[in-house]
């Protein structure tokens, strides 16, 4: 059983090891696309002044590398009186690479867009916030929450998916394939603009990735995350007891 999974190689394979003893799965990572920075001119396009917000709210590292590289080449310093709003404390500690940590003030929740809305209280509530996101990815979960908040925001995209080359990946030598993102699904289309699903088994994780591979007419094998499926290989190993 070959299994195709698009995301980097985990630095922990612990989860993945009852895969490959009780199944004998043959296990692939490889992303299907990479993270990239907008560049000034790109971001110029957005007609977004960085000087204008006095809060910013981050959900992923991404975000951020890109944030701090779009001031250094538009010559915006950023003011030590910036409010920093993170999606969890990850995020938040990531900070550290480029400001001093224990000098700005800096909230984060806890992974959901209820818990960053949670954060901004009322002494909070006059900021004009900037939500960083990434290109072709959906913010309605955090916006429908801010407006209803009543709070000053603009939605920046300051990172997009850039496809990788899979052309070196033999997608028909595959049992199952495991995809994540809808960017996932755009690159497949760019590598193979005649593929077809034939009988590759898919499986989805994450809500975002069904619709764009519904759209797409694939059959989804099994989605997650679910109750009993809250990671990917767990997804796998569920799917695959039922195969048997």
């Amino acid at each position: 059983m070959k299994i195709l999974i698009s995301q980097q190689v985990p630095s922990n394979l612990a989860a993945y090891e009852t895969l490959q003893s009780q199944f004998g799965a043959e296990l692939t990572f490889q992303p299907f696309f990479l993270i990239e920075p907008l560049s000034a001119r790109e971001f110029r396009a957005e007609h977004i002044n960085l000087p204008d917000y006095t809060a910013i709210v981050f959900s992923s590292r991404h975000a951020i590398d890109a944030y701090f590289k779009l001031c250094d080449e538009m010559r915006f310093k950023v003011p030590e009186t910036m409010k920093y709003f993170c999606s969890t404390e990850a995020v938040a500690m990531y900070l550290q690479k480029h400001i001093v940590y224990r000098k700005r003030k800096i909230f984060y929740g806890s992974g959901s867009p209820d818990s960053i809305v949670a954060l901004v209280t009322a002494k909070h509530k006059g900021e004009k916030f900037l939500i960083a996101t990434t290109e072709g990815s959906d913010i309605t979960p955090i916006t429908t929450l801010f407006e209803a908040a009543k709070l000053d925001y603009t939605v920046g995209v300051l990172v997009k998916p850039v496809p990788q080359d899979l052309h070196e990946t033999n997608l028909s030598a595959f049992d199952i394939a495991v995809l994540c993102n809808p960017a996932d699904v755009a690159s497949l289309h760019e590598n193979y603009p005649e593929f077809q699903q034939g009988s590759l088994k898919f499986i989805s994780f994450g809500k975002a990735v069904v619709k764009a591979m519904e759209e797409a007419g694939y059959e989804i094998a099994l989605k997650a995350p679910t109750p009993e499926a809250t990671s990917i290989s767990k997804a796998v190993e569920l799917y695959l007891q039922s195969a048997r």
